[in-house]
């Protein structure tokens, strides 16, 4: 080990260690001088993680962050701490581009140019009117049943 001096382990150094233990809230790993850290689930990758075993395997060997150190000795770490964050061009790149919506003025004015495309207006009207002829078909069928006002006897 050429001109490498044993890290010690403090806040935001960057170590290598072994994944000794995958639980369902993150990893253990082994850290030089034999003590092990914690990688927080929330920390193991920049995106979303449902399964740490979708990321990490024991006896991985790992390049983490340290990011705690409690007064009890427990090491908090990061690999997403490690990870080279995107660029404005290369998350613009990554991520799909949405036109800006238009105000509901400028909505409102494009349905109506749409020939054969109702406004909502229209929709909300005709739906009234089916709801009321429904409401008016249920009403007669249930008054028929009970010998009400608009049953027919005979």
């Amino acid at each position: 080990m050429k001109g490498r001096v044993a890290l010690a382990i403090e806040v935001g150094s960057v170590v290598e260690g072994v994944v000794t233990g995958i639980t369902n809230f993150g990893a253990f790993v082994e850290l030089p001088e034999g003590k092990t850290g914690l990688i927080h689930i929330s920390e193991v990758a920049d995106v979303y993680v449902n399964d740490v075993h979708d990321f990490l395997k024991e006896h991985d060997k790992v390049k983490v962050k340290v990011l705690t150190v409690d007064e009890r000795g427990k090491i908090g770490l990061s690999i997403k701490a490690l990870q080279d964050k995107p660029s404005a061009g290369q998350q613009a790149a990554a991520a799909p581009v949405r036109p800006p919506r238009p105000s509901r003025d400028m909505r409102r004015t494009a349905a109506s140019r749409q020939i054969g495309s109702p406004s909502f207006e229209d929709k909300l009207s005709r739906f009234l009117k089916d709801s009321d002829e429904r409401l008016t078909d249920l009403r007669r069928k249930t008054d028929s049943k009970r010998g009400g006002r608009g049953s027919r006897r005979g």
